[in-house]
């Protein structure tokens, strides 16, 4: 079979260099550009090395493909403004208070309420400035003890093999004495053994606990359906607090970091506040309200680009 590498053209070594190019300015390991492009690892090394010998020209059309995907993905991105890192409203503000309770004070700290008030972007926010905190989000697949028991150790850096007890262990033993704090968001998600077995790390290890997510959260721990089974758990929570739904002054909050001043986009935008999605629902609106009014000529949304954005992600009239 005759060797058609030896007939690449001028293209397919500009492709490869361009390829190369790419991969050492962004860092991208050929596993990691593997799995970006869809073509086989040790195909792709043979292609990038002109030692190929199949079909060229399908390695050709999949790294093209990716190449302009990857484009079109930059010049939408450079079209679209860019929302603010995290703004500190006044439900922020709760929700860090409570976390650092929680590590100062080595206590737990239940935080819980509606979906998109910025309970998660504000404990990014909080990890980013203090030491020792280490984030684990629950799913359904990770509800019960083991699971969530290996997410913990994966955020820790450490050994996810063994028994389950082992694993307990060494999370034990990485967080003993480090004044730490381990969140877990999206708590619902955990069986009460679950949550058992992360408050056992947090009374063996003595590092402050928050569990975070929505009112099931706290539902499994009081009121008239609580079992007894929750109250080792349940008489250890020292700080809670509730945010059923965003408030009007988270709203204006973030209204003043996007420089919204126009008085009837201003009620527009508490009323999208208000809505199921609170700020997450927001701040996607005003991100795509500020790219309708630089393509008008505007210099910030007004309420047409917002009440269009709104629509156009599929908001209620």
């Amino acid at each position: 079979m005759t060797n058609n590498v030896t007939a690449l053209n001028q293209t397919e070594q500009t492709l490869q260099a361009t390829v190369r190019a790419v991969m050492d300015a962004e860092g991208l390991s050929l596993s990691g550009l593997s799995q970006l492009t869809g073509v086989g690892k040790t195909r792709l090394s043979q292609w990038l090395k002109d030692k190929y010998p199949g079909d060229n020209a399908a390695i050709e059309t999949d790294i093209r493909r990716w190449l302009e995907s990857r484009e079109a993905a930059s010049a939408l991105e450079g079209q679209m403004p860019a929302a603010p890192d995290w703004v500190e409203t006044p439900s922020a503000r709760a929700v860090l208070s409570a976390l650092s309770f929680a590590q100062m004070a080595e206590a737990v700290s239940v935080v819980y309420g509606g979906a998109g008030v910025g309970k998660t972007t504000t404990i990014r926010r909080y990890r980013q400035q203090a030491p020792n905190v280490w984030v684990v989000t629950a799913t359904p697949a990770v509800s019960a003890p083991g699971p969530i028991l290996t997410r913990i150790a994966q955020a820790l850096g450490i050994r996810t093999t063994g028994a389950v007890h082992v694993i307990e262990a060494n999370i034990i033993e990485r967080v003993r004495e480090t004044r730490g704090l381990l969140v877990i968001d999206e708590a619902q998600h955990l069986t009460h053994r679950a949550l058992d077995a992360i408050r056992s790390i947090h009374d063996a290890a003595g590092i402050g606990l928050a569990l975070v997510g929505n009112e099931i959260v706290y539902s499994q721990l009081t009121g008239g359906s609580r079992s007894v089974g929750f109250a080792q758990l349940f008489s250890r929570v020292a700080k809670r607090v509730r945010l059923s739904r965003a408030k009007d002054t988270d709203v204006t909050a973030l209204l003043a970091a996007w420089g919204i001043e126009d008085k009837e986009a201003r009620q527009l935008c508490l009323g999208i506040g208000r809505r199921p999605g609170a700020l997450r629902g927001l701040s996607q609106t005003l991100r795509l309200a500020s790219m309708f009014a630089l393509e008008s000529g505007a210099g910030r949304p007004g309420v047409e680009h917002i009440r269009d954005a709104w629509q156009d992600l599929g908001g209620e009239a």
